[in-house]
C-alpha cells in the first residue's frame, strides 16, 4: 500500500496525480513578497503533505511563523480537455499561483478547495505552482481546534500546523464532467438519494447511469435526465419487510456493508464520463432517550480521538495509519469515535465506512467571540458537513464544544444566538442525523444532551448518575463541572444523555522525567487498568446514559491520559481494554 492513497474516496477516477512529495519552501514572516513573484528566495525545501512544524516535513520548526511561501515545478501525466488542482487542506488562508496567474484563494484550515487550471497550463512539459499560506498564530478569532497559541504546547493545547497539511493533486478531466456526489439513505422507504452534478461544459441531453451493487450483485441500474447540471432521483431497493434486523444489506459497526456504485455521465448515446463511488443502507435518529441505528437503540461506546501523530501532528503518517486508528480503537471495544476538534481526513472517513466504526464530527473551535470569528465559523463548518455528508460512518455532527469561542453562553444573547444559528443552519443542511449545539455543559439546541464529567471516583460518578429524578437532581441542583447543563429557557426535553468525555487517566510508561499532564493518575499498568475498569464499569451500569466517550484514545503531546502511546502502542493488552469496554450492557 503506497504512504497515501486516492484523497477523495467517494468520488474516484482512474487517472489522478499526486503533487505529494519534496516541493521549494520559505518563511516569509517581515511579508516581504505579495504574489508569486521571480523574485521569492527558495531558501528551504519541505516534504509535502506535512506541516512545517512536523519533523517528518524535514523542518520540525514549531516556532511563530505567520506567513510561508511553497513552489513546485512539474509535469502533466496525461493532457485532458480539462485540468483541476485539489487541496485537501491548507492552514489557514492560501492563495494558489499556476504558471504566475492567481487561479485560487481560500480561507480555512480544514476543508478543501480546488481549482480549474485549464486555461493556465503552458504548452510545454513543465509547469509551476506556488502556493502562499496565512496563519497568524496569535488570532483567536479563527476555527483553530487544538493548536496552541503560545509558544510552547500547554494544558490541552498542542503545536500549530501552519500551511498545507493534506495531500495536494491533479484531476484530468473531460469537458463535461461529473463534478459532485451525494448520498442519502432513506430507510424508511428503502431508498437511497442520488445527487448528481455536473461540471464544465454543460450540454444539452445529458444523462447520467447509477449502477449500484453488492457483492459483484447488481441491485440496481437507472438511468436519469439531468436538469441544467443536475440530477436528483431516489433508488428503489429491495424492502426486506418485516425482516429488516436481519437484512444483509443494512451497515452497522457489526455487519459494515457498503454498497458500491458506478456512475456514466452520457451525452445522447456518447460516454463522456465515469466515477466510482459507494454508499450504505442505515439510518440514525434520536427516539425519546435513546440513540437509534437501523431503527433499534443502540448504546454508544466511543473513545475520544484527537487525530495526531508524534512527527506528522495533524497529518498521518500514512494512509495504512489511518486504517490501523480505526482498526485499534474497534480492538479496544469501542463501536466509534468523538473526533475532537478536528475535521479528519476523508481516509479516516473512507476506513470508518469500510471497517465499521461511528463517527462523531466536531468543529473546531475559536477562542475569541466576534461577529468575524462566527462568519468564519459558518464558513468552514458548511463546507466541513458538504465533505463529509455521504459517509455512513458519519452520524453526529458537534457546532461547538464546552462553550468554547461562545465562553457567555449564561449572560450573552449573542453568545447563544451563534450556537442555536449553527444548530439550525446544520440540521438544515442534513437532516438526517442529530446536531449537538454545545457539547459538555451550557445546551441550548441539541438533539443530544452531552455531559463533561472527570470525577476520578467511580463511586461519586455512578452515585451522581443513579438518581430517581434526573430534571430535578442533576439539571438543577447539581453541577458536574462545575457548570449548569442546559440554559435557562431549555429545559431537558428528553433528550438522550450521553457521558461524552469522562476518565483521561495519565498513566505514561515512558515519562522518562517529562512533565505530563492528564485528570488523574496511574503509577503503573496495573493501577491504570484497575481504575479504567471502574470507571466503565459506573458508566456502563448507569441506566440513564444511552452512551459514553472515554478521554481518550492515544496520548497526544504533553496529554499522556490515552488508552494507547502516542505511537499507538497499547498501555496493557488490548484484550483486557476491551473486555473493560465490553462489562456491561448499557
Amino acid at each position: 500500500m503506497s504512504r497515501f492513497e486516492y484523497p477523495r474516496p467517494q468520488l474516484v477516477r482512474d487517472a489522478w496525480q499526486s503533487l505529494n512529495g519534496l516541493w521549494e519552501f520559505t518563511y516569509d514572516d517581515q511579508r516581504r513578497y505579495s504574489q508569486a513573484a521571480d523574485d521569492i528566495e527558495w531558501r528551504l525545501s519541505i516534504e509535502v503533505p506535512f506541516a512545517p512544524e512536523a519533523v517528518a516535513s524535514g523542518l520540525g520548526d514549531q516556532s511563530f511563523h505567520s506567513v510561508c511561501w511553497y513552489r513546485r515545478k512539474f509535469k502533466l501525466a496525461t493532457r485532458s480537455p480539462r485540468t483541476r488542482l485539489h487541496f485537501g487542506a491548507v492552514d489557514y488562508r492560501a492563495r494558489v499561483w499556476v504558471n504566475g496567474m492567481l487561479v485560487a484563494e481560500h480561507e480555512g484550515g480544514h476543508t478543501p478547495f480546488s481549482a480549474d487550471i485549464t486555461d493556465v497550463l503552458l504548452d510545454g512539459p513543465e509547469q509551476t505552482v506556488v502556493v502562499q499560506a496565512e496563519d497568524d498564530p496569535a488570532d483567536l478569532a479563527k476555527p483553530r481546534g487544538k493548536q496552541d497559541w503560545q509558544l510552547e504546547p500547554h494544558s490541552i493545547w498542542y503545536p500549530r500546523t501552519t500551511g498545507i497539511w493534506q495531500s495536494v493533486w491533479l484531476e484530468p478531466l473531460p469537458a463535461t464532467y461529473i463534478a459532485a456526489l451525494r448520498w442519502t439513505p432513506v430507510f424508511d422507504g428503502y431508498e437511497i438519494g442520488c445527487e448528481v452534478l455536473v461540471g464544465g461544459d454543460v450540454r444539452a441531453d445529458l444523462s447520467v447511469e447509477v449502477r449500484v451493487m453488492h457483492d459483484g450483485t447488481l441491485l440496481a441500474a437507472d438511468r436519469y435526465l439531468l436538469v441544467g447540471q443536475e440530477a436528483n432521483r431516489k433508488i428503489m431497493l429491495s424492502d426486506p419487510g418485516i425482516d429488516d434486523s436481519r437484512n444483509d444489506l443494512l451497515w452497522s459497526p457489526e455487519s459494515p456493508t457498503l454498497l458500491d456504485a458506478e456512475l456514466t455521465l452520457c451525452c445522447g448515446d456518447q460516454v463522456i464520463d465515469r466515477v466510482r463511488s459507494y454508499t450504505a443502507m442505515r439510518s440514525v435518529a434520536i427516539n425519546r432517550d435513546r440513540f437509534m441505528l437501523n431503527g433499534r437503540p443502540y448504546p454508544l461506546r466511543l473513545v475520544l480521538d484527537q487525530g495526531y501523530w508524534p512527527e506528522t501532528l495533524m497529518t498521518a503518517p500514512s494512509d495504512e495509519a489511518l486504517r490501523r486508528d480505526v482498526e485499534l480503537a474497534k480492538a479496544m471495544g469501542f463501536n466509534g469515535v468523538r473526533k475532537h476538534q478536528k475535521i479528519e481526513d476523508p481516509r479516516y472517513l473512507y476506513w470508518a465506512d469500510r471497517l465499521g466504526l461511528l463517527v462523531w464530527e466536531e468543529m473546531p473551535s475559536a477562542y475569541a467571540f466576534s461577529a468575524r470569528a462566527i462568519t468564519r465559523l459558518l464558513k468552514e463548518w458548511t463546507e466541513a458537513i458538504e465533505r463529509d455528508y455521504s459517509h455512513p460512518c458519519l452520524i453526529v455532527w458537534v457546532a461547538f464544544n464546552e462553550s468554547w469561542g461562545v465562553p457567555n453562553l449564561t449572560a450573552m444573547q449573542a453568545h447563544r444566538n451563534a450556537v442555536e444559528a449553527l444548530y439550525h443552519l446544520t440540521r438544515m443542511l442534513d437532516s438526517t442525523r442529530p446536531v449537538i449545539g454545545n457539547d459538555g455543559w451550557e445546551a441550548s439546541a441539541t438533539d443530544i444532551l452531552g455531559i463533561h464529567d472527570y470525577d476520578a471516583d467511580p463511586d461519586r460518578l455512578r452515585q451522581r448518575y443513579e438518581v430517581s429524578d434526573p430534571v430535578r437532581t442533576l439539571f438543577d441542583q447539581r453541577r458536574p463541572g462545575g457548570r449548569i447543563l442546559t440554559l435557562d429557557g431549555f429545559p431537558h426535553r428528553g433528550q438522550p444523555i450521553v457521558l461524552t468525555e469522562f476518565g483521561g487517566v495519565a498513566y505514561d510508561p515512558q515519562a522518562g522525567g517529562r512533565t505530563t499532564w492528564g485528570y488523574a493518575r496511574a503509577a503503573d499498568a496495573p493501577s491504570f487498568m484497575a481504575h479504567y475498569r471502574a470507571l466503565l464499569k459506573a458508566v456502563s451500569e448507569t441506566a440513564m446514559f444511552s452512551g459514553f466517550c472515554y478521554t481518550q484514545f492515544a496520548d497526544t503531546f504533553q496529554e499522556t491520559n490515552g488508552l494507547l502511546t502516542a505511537d499507538r502502542t497499547p498501555k496493557v493488552p488490548l484484550e483486557q481494554i476491551h473486555a473493560a469496554t465490553r462489562n456491561a450492557p448499557l
